[in-house]
C-alpha cells in the first residue's frame, strides 16, 4: 500500500507571531493544501496558532484566524514558528517555553523567515545547521554568538528545520512532501503552482554580489565580499588591494570607475547599512553597535551615520 494510500493524517502546527509575512506563510501552507487536493482526500491538517490565541495580524494587515499555543500532547508531527519584522518585537516567552515542551515531546521543530531566531532563544539550535532570512541573520550573530547561520534558503537537520522564508518554503515543502509521499507525488505539488525550478536548500537567499552591485570585475568582487565579511574589524587598504590583486592606486580606480565612488566611502556606507539593521533589530545599545560595525568611537560613528541616513542613530531606533 502506497505512502498516499495510508490512513495516516500528519498534522502541522503554525505558530504565527504578529507581524509575520504573509508570503512566507502561504509558501509554506499552500503546498499542503495543495497535497490534500491533488491527493482526493486529507494527508495535512494544518493547526494555526498565536501566542495569546486571537488572530494573528501578518505585516500586511491580514489577519489570520488562530488558537491558542499548542499543549502537551498536542499530536502535532511539526511545528512551524513564523516570524517576521524585528526581534525586538519577538518576546513571547510562552512561544519558547512552548517549543521546548514539543521538542521533548519528540515534535519536529521548525522555523521561517524569523523564527529560527526563537527557536535560538528556546536553546533548540545548537548544533545543528539552519539558516534564517538574511536580514535577521547580523542580530542573531549578536544575540547568539555561539551559533552560526548558513545562508540557504532552507535546512534540514534531523528534527529541526529552517527557512529563509519568502517563497523559499515553496523549495522546503516540495521535499518534506517528497520526504513523505514521494518525489513524483512533490512533482504534481509543484508543478500546481507553477514552481518547476525547486532550489536545493543550499542555494543562496540573495543575488550574487555582481548583481547586487552590477560589477564584474573579479578582483572588485573578491574585495566587496571580504568587506562585507570584516566589518567590525575592517580591514587596510594595502590588504584589501592584495586580495583584489592589484595596486592600491588601481584599486582606488576601481571603486570610481565601476562604482562612482570611493574605497572608504563604500565600506563605510557597507558598514552603516549593518549598524542601521542591528538599530532597527537588535537590543544592542548604539555605543555597543558602533564597536560592532568598526569605529573608533561613538562621535564618529554617529556623525557618519547621520550623513547616510540625515538622521542620528537614535532617532533611527526610534523610527
Amino acid at each position: 500500500m502506497s505512502s498516499i494510500d495510508s490512513k495516516n493524517v500528519q498534522t502541522i502546527g503554525f505558530i504565527l507571531i504578529p507581524g509575520f509575512a504573509l508570503m512566507s506563510y502561504a509558501s509554506a501552507t499552500e503546498p499542503l493544501r495543495a497535497a490534500n487536493l491533488l491527493a482526493g482526500r486529507e494527508i495535512y491538517r494544518l493547526q494555526i496558532f498565536s501566542p495569546d490565541g486571537a488572530p494573528a495580524l501578518s505585516s500586511s494587515g491580514v489577519s489570520v484566524p488562530a488558537e491558542p499555543l499548542p499543549v502537551r500532547g498536542s499530536g502535532l508531527g511539526t511545528a512551524f514558528v513564523c516570524a517576521g519584522g524585528s526581534p525586538r518585537d519577538w518576546r513571547y516567552p510562552g512561544v519558547l517555553a512552548c517549543l521546548r515542551q514539543l521538542s521533548r515531546e519528540g515534535v519536529r521543530i521548525g522555523g521561517i523567515s524569523g523564527g529560527p531566531y526563537l527557536m535560538a532563544a528556546a536553546g533548540l539550535l545548537g548544533g545543528r545547521d539552519f539558516t534564517i532570512h538574511w536580514e535577521h541573520a547580523a542580530t542573531l550573530l549578536e544575540a547568539f554568538p555561539e551559533l552560526t547561520p548558513r545562508q540557504a534558503r532552507f535546512m534540514i537537520d534531523g528534527n529541526r528545520i529552517t527557512c529563509g522564508g519568502g517563497i523559499a518554503p515553496l523549495d522546503m515543502m516540495h521535499v518534506l512532501i517528497a520526504e513523505r509521499l514521494g518525489p513524483d507525488f512533490a512533482r504534481r505539488v509543484s508543478d500546481w503552482y507553477l514552481h518547476t525550478e525547486v532550489n536545493e536548500p543550499a542555494a543562496p537567499q540573495r543575488a550574487s554580489l555582481a548583481e547586487r552591485y552590477g560589477v564584474h570585475h573579479p578582483g572588485l568582487l573578491n574585495v566587496l565580499e571580504r568587506m562585507e565579511e570584516t566589518i567590525e574589524m575592517p580591514l587596510e587598504r594595502a590588504a584589501m588591494a592584495r586580495i583584489a590583486g592589484v595596486t592600491t592606486r588601481h584599486l582606488d580606480r576601481l571603486f570610481s570607475v565601476h562604482l562612482g565612488t570611493t574605497y572608504l566611502d563604500q565600506y563605510r556606507r557597507i558598514r552603516l547599512q549593518h549598524a542601521h539593521r542591528l538599530l532597527k533589530q537588535s537590543p544592542l545599545s548604539v555605543s555597543e553597535i558602533s564597536v560592532a560595525t568598526g569605529f573608533s568611537s561613538l562621535s564618529h560613528f554617529s556623525r557618519m551615520f547621520r550623513s547616510i541616513y540625515g538622521i542620528a542613530p537614535r532617532d533611527a531606533r526610534r523610527d
